[in-house]
């Protein structure tokens, strides 16, 4: 029997029910895709500094231009989904990520890495990602929104847990560029499988799936403009901008360089990058969990709590920097791996209510940008802190000064708590 906390309502048919986790499944695993490759890159650092020479800065800035380019082309990919449907969203992600993999493996020049593990791997992360899939599964969920959206969302967490380790031994079997020819291939291959799901019965669920909610009908392009506009004028827009934007700049200061940081503080390559893909398995505990907390204690306790953890985590990652502490290994592991990614589904929830109605992929899809925004200017301004000084912890502090700016919006009485208490709780 479907777990009655992931059902879209209890008067759901069987059948609806079926269909609703079809849709988290799909959501999770196209998530998994993109982030996964997102994440990859960090084992091909060393390697392609080994190789050509290049510094950490301009190899982090290639985890920028990922994010740079995610953040751009969120809006752009939210719009399509809201104007086009999944099918051509989902199937042009993976057909990006394929070719970033191919032209990646062919790399001569620091632009060829650029264009293929920084451009194409943006965009077609944007376009798997979750922009995309909370819309997808706000249709089918109401009561227990939190907690579906941080299924779908942990699908990033297996992404970072198998394609971290899986690319690092691909790495030492077949060099990197056969590491990300083999990556490309994978993706190229779920196009077709992508193309053949039934979108019409995903995308569109039975007036009767989620009672009081209406079948959703393709939204007209200046209908998603005129909704951007209005949550543009809106503060609640700007505060979950602001946490989803200092939030990703935290984290990326230091989770492009941890691959190498932990080489660096005497792990063997294998066991650095099978440390960070386990710090992502918990991520995904972490973001289920995330979601089932806003549930039962709110979105305000539930954040700072992960925040806290995330600090914690960078003191652990530090502590490995500097002393190669195998306590502050596991530290980081738990700590940082369990808080990964446990704002998304709180960000992406309060999104979904706030602006629900016409647009909202095109809203959450400019929030989300505004986190790459963040990503981007973390990845680049971590690894020029590394050149500059040579030591990690000038980017821990950097990051620990972004996440005090990220959790803000959820002390006691500001804007956004104010709002969303007078939401109250969903039925």
């Amino acid at each position: 029997m479907t777990d009655p906390v992931l059902r879209p309502a209890a008067r759901a048919s069987d059948g609806a029910s079926r269909l609703a986790i079809a849709v988290l499944g799909v959501a999770f695993s196209l998530n998994f895709a993109g982030r996964g490759l997102v994440e990859a890159f960090s084992a091909f650092v060393l390697p392609l500094e080994e190789a050509f020479g290049w510094p950490r800065s301009a190899l982090t800035g290639v985890v920028a231009t990922q994010m740079l380019v995610s953040g751009l082309a969120a809006p752009i990919a939210g719009w399509l989904f809201d104007r086009y449907g999944p099918r051509v969203v989902y199937c042009s992600g993976l057909a990006l990520l394929g070719m970033a993999g191919l032209l990646s493996s062919r790399a001569e020049s620091l632009t060829m890495i650029y264009a293929g593990a920084g451009v194409l791997v943006g965009a077609g992360a944007a376009a798997t990602g979750m922009v995309c899939a909370a819309s997808l599964v706000a249709r089918w969920y109401r009561a227990r929104l939190s907690t579906a959206i941080a299924v779908a969302y942990a699908g990033s967490g297996f992404g970072v847990l198998v394609m971290v380790p899986l690319s690092q031994a691909l790495i030492d079997a077949l060099g990197w560029r056969g590491a990300w020819l083999i990556l490309g291939a994978g993706a190229s291959a779920m196009v077709p499988v992508c193309a053949l799901l039934p979108w019409a019965r995903l995308a569109r669920p039975p007036v009767d799936a989620v009672p009081g909610r209406p079948s959703p009908a393709p939204v007209q392009g200046g209908e998603a403009r005129a909704a951007l506009r209005a949550a543009l004028s809106d503060p609640a827009y700007w505060h979950l901008a602001q946490v989803f934007s200092f939030t990703a700049l935290a984290a990326y200061l230091v989770t492009p360089q941890v691959v190498a940081l932990l080489i660096e503080g005497g792990l063997a390559p294998l066991m650095a990058a099978s440390a960070y893909g386990l710090a992502g398995l918990l991520s995904t505990f972490g973001i289920i969990g995330s979601g089932w907390f806003c549930d039962r204690i709110g979105h305000q306790r539930t954040a700072l709590l992960s925040f806290s953890f995330t600090a914690l985590g960078l003191g652990g990652l530090l502590a490995v920097a500097t002393t190669g502490s195998l306590a502050g290994l596991a530290v980081y592991v738990a700590c940082f791996g369990v808080a990964q990614g446990a704002r998304g589904p709180i960000v992406s929830a309060l999104s979904n209510r706030i602006f629900a109605g016409p647009g909202v992929a095109t809203i959450y899809g400019a929030i989300f940008g505004m986190m790459a925004l963040g990503a981007a200017l973390g990845a680049w301004a971590g690894g020029l802190l590394h050149d500059l000084t040579g030591a990690y912890w000038p980017v821990a502090l950097a990051s620990g000064c972004a996440l005090m700016a990220a959790a803000a919006p959820f002390r006691s009485g500001s804007g956004l708590m104010r709002r969303v208490q007078a939401l109250g709780r969903p039925s």
